[in-house]
């Protein structure tokens, strides 16, 4: 599938950090692939964190932001 805005909400913001929280369907390693999040690049900001609750599980992931692109990655 693809990244839903409407499943995005901001639980808290602080000093240019926002703590969102996304739900989806698809899975983990969909969610974490490359390009998915591209959609919430006018959202979210480098630094911010994602709390995911995906089809297979959840993670916390850490966003980073160049441009249009938005990567992510799993804090260990």
């Amino acid at each position: 599938m693809a990244f839903i805005a409407q499943n995005m909400s901001a639980l808290a913001y602080a000093n240019g950090f926002t703590l969102w929280a996304y739900k989806s369907t698809d899975t983990l390693a969909a969610i974490g692939a490359a390009g998915y999040m591209n959609a919430a690049a006018n959202m979210v900001a480098a630094g911010d964190m994602v709390m995911l609750a995906a089809s297979d599980g959840g993670r916390i992931l850490r966003i980073g932001k160049t441009g249009t692109t938005v990567t992510t990655a799993a804090l260990s």
